[in-house]
């Protein structure tokens, strides 16, 4: 890299790369670290780069822009400044190594926090934006061990009372706030979880949408009856296994079973991360034999055989007909309340349903009083 005193002379004329070279480098004489990219393409514009140490000890460049953007002056003076910004990083770089609790929840979030949710949580879209739009602008510069438990429960009340969210949103904010501080644990950057154990709203927000006989009646018959064939085979694969939408959509020939009556819900799919066998009943195996092989999933789309990315206005328009106001997640609710209320046992349901937690099965635990009525006869001593 030739070191040159960048004259105005030089600048007008000297900029420019040898005819045997693709690019040349030329290093401004009184700034190390700056210089100038000139490539051989007729096209290309000679191009500032500032040359710096990252922690590593290696080089890594950062572009400034043309010479048509900027100057020799402010070049210059952008270089500065930049090298500043770095000097002032690599020692908040070296404050961190020595005490990790001094990173900011900022930089934990990106360059941890994230990293570790895109490769654990299906719903790490969702806390990028939670963490974006209410938890950054109150929390973002402060460093890890300084997060009071204090501070977050005046941030959680905020979010209701000046923010507006519901307690069950508010809460999520607080809940997100105790991953950060447990994963900071977990991996030594704290000594103690300040928000353990901290109080939440925990307000039953759960909406209890279930088909009853008769409103199971008139969806049926629409469902057997209605003209769009592919969208009804999935409504009633759904009705009839209490699987995911992105299950069924997602389901191919190749994981089902017709022999033993079993459909494997593989990993990747599943929301627990891990695969799954789902019992197929009568009316699944009904639908499976309604279905033509024209691809290898079950349910594709008639124009392009590849799996249906949505089909809520279908459903709107399929529920209308039917006389029914529910979820297409309702129906799965439906299929757990059939099973419930028929006698099958919690520990059934949770293994069907592909619960990973039997806490959220035991939400359908109050539909099984009818069961639970008839076995407290049984014992009955009064004839």
């Amino acid at each position: 890299m030739p070191v040159v005193h960048f004259t105005p002379a030089f600048m007008a004329t000297g900029l420019v790369c040898p005819p045997d070279k693709k690019k040349i480098e030329y290093s401004v004489a009184d700034t190390p670290g700056l210089f100038v990219e000139c490539r051989a393409s007729k096209t290309a514009v000679p191009t500032w780069y500032l040359r710096l140490k990252n922690e590593n000890g290696t080089n890594c460049y950062r572009k400034l822009g043309t010479i048509d953007d900027l100057t020799l002056v402010q070049a210059k003076k952008r270089a500065a400044q930049i090298k500043a910004e770095h000097l002032l990083m690599q020692k908040e770089e070296e404050v961190i190594k020595q005490n990790p609790g001094q990173m900011t929840l900022d930089k934990f979030f990106h360059e941890h926090y994230m990293p570790h949710a895109k490769q654990h949580k299906r719903s790490f879209n969702r806390d990028e934006s939670l963490y974006r739009v209410h938890i950054a602008p109150v929390f973002k510069d402060l460093p890890l061990q300084s997060i009071s438990r204090r501070e977050v429960q005046k941030f959680h009340n905020d979010l209701r009372e000046k923010k507006g969210l519901s307690p069950a949103s508010a809460d999520h904010g607080v809940r997100l706030m105790c991953q950060f501080l447990n994963l900071a644990l977990k991996w030594e950057f704290v000594e103690k979880n300040v928000l353990r154990s901290i109080e939440l709203f925990k307000v039953d927000n759960q909406v209890e949408n279930y088909l009853d006989e008769e409103q199971l009646g008139r969806l049926l018959h629409v469902l057997k009856t209605d003209h769009n064939r592919p969208i009804c085979h999935i409504l009633m694969f759904l009705l009839s296994t209490g699987a995911r939408l992105n299950e069924a959509l997602a389901a191919t020939w190749d994981n089902v079973n017709e022999e033993t009556r079993t459909w494997k819900v593989d990993a990747k799919r599943s929301k627990s991360k891990k695969p799954r066998f789902i019992p197929l009943n009568d009316s699944a195996m009904w639908v499976l034999g309604e279905l033509e092989r024209k691809s290898e999933y079950l349910f594709p789309s008639p124009v392009t055989y590849k799996p249906y990315t949505a089909i809520t206005w279908q459903w709107y328009r399929i529920r209308e007909l039917a006389g029914v106001n529910l979820r297409i997640h309702d129906l799965r609710h439906t299929f757990a309340s059939f099973l419930v209320s028929n006698g099958r046992s919690l520990f059934e349901v949770q293994q069907i349903l592909g619960h990973s937690d039997p806490k959220v099965t035991m939400w359908y635990a109050h539909l099984s009083s009818k069961a639970l009525q008839e076995a407290a006869n049984a014992g009955s001593m009064i004839v």
